[in-house]
């Protein structure tokens, strides 16, 4: 009668919710709720993303560029924007144009590679890291000069394109600076695909680089600086590129009208500021060519008779 009462009273207590220490085992026991089960998850989170740090290697000499840390959740809008904004940083310090090869003597002489950051493809890299990625190789796009002195026989057999422009010679200020800047992008080569940036070519115009005060053109009126008169050089370039059917990348057009060049037909170019660019969409090589004498300029723009026969 005894176990009888007492097995009822136990199995009243089981169906009305009610513990026992015999149940649990440990009367002070506490159990994790679905709310602090899933802040100690993200507090895990958090330690791994204070952990992920990742070298950001070069792809040719293995050097590292950079060390990657971060203390950002991986999924947020401020992780997004670090990874941009290291794109672009990087992007800026790595990117350098390409310097053409150019014909001297029969020979062509050293330019250098094209070097490009796929800022995209890094950002999305970099928005997968894996807990055991150490090192990443920046996805860099190298492009060498497209030319060697096999594809370049004959190369200055045929005209593509040209452009003559006149000046007045006794000027000598212009003269001089004409002369210069027309030598510098003398003979200069470029293969298929191949760029060229006027103002990387002719570099920097300063009187230690030989150039003069002449008259040039800023805010639309004419005033004297060094190196005025190159901007007929880059616009006598321009035309005979035109002409050539060479892929214009950049121009811009001076702030008042030139006597040289008929209104839009100007390639205005200032270090640091408006360049000239173009490209070789070629599928063979062509040669630069300048003509200075008495006053005039003529570019031309030369390929190999046997290249150029296939258009």
């Amino acid at each position: 009668m005894y176990k009888k009462y007492v097995s009822s009273i136990l199995l009243m207590m089981m169906v009305s919710g009610c513990s026992s220490s015999l149940a649990s085992g440990n009367q002070n026991e506490e159990k994790l709720t679905v709310k602090d089960m899933a802040t100690h998850a993200s507090q895990l989170v958090e330690k791994a993303a204070v952990k992920r740090s990742v070298e950001l290697i070069h792809p040719t000499s293995k050097e590292i560029i950079y060390t990657f840390k971060s203390t950002l959740s991986q999924k947020s809008k401020e992780y997004d924007n670090e990874i941009k904004m290291l794109a672009e940083d990087l992007a800026e310090q790595l990117d350098q144009p390409m310097v053409p090869k150019k014909l001297s003597n029969g020979q062509l002489t050293e330019g250098s590679n094209r070097v490009l950051l796929d800022e995209k493809k890094l950002v999305e890299t970099l928005k997968n890291i894996r807990a055991l990625d150490k090192k990443i190789e920046l996805p860099l796009q190298v492009n060498a000069p497209n030319v060697s002195q096999e594809t370049i026989k004959g190369i200055d057999e045929v005209v593509l394109g040209s452009y003559r422009t006149t000046y007045n010679a006794s000027v000598t200020g212009r003269s001089n600076n004409i002369a210069l800047s027309a030598n510098a992008i003398d003979q200069i080569v470029l293969g298929p695909g191949d760029r060229f940036y006027y103002n990387l070519i002719v570099g920097e115009r300063t009187v230690a680089r030989g150039y003069q005060k002449a008259k040039e053109i800023v805010n639309g009126e004419f005033v004297d600086g060094i190196g005025g008169g190159i901007c007929q050089t880059s616009s006598t370039l321009y035309n005979a590129v035109a002409n050539a059917g060479l892929e214009i990348l950049e121009v811009h057009s001076h702030s008042k009208a030139v006597g040289y060049v008929p209104v839009g037909k100007d390639a205005t170019v200032s270090w640091g500021g408006p360049d000239f660019k173009f490209m070789n969409n070629k599928d063979y090589p062509v040669m630069i060519k300048t003509i200075v004498n008495n006053g005039a300029l003529e570019v031309q723009v030369l390929a190999a008779k046997q290249a150029a026969s296939k258009i």
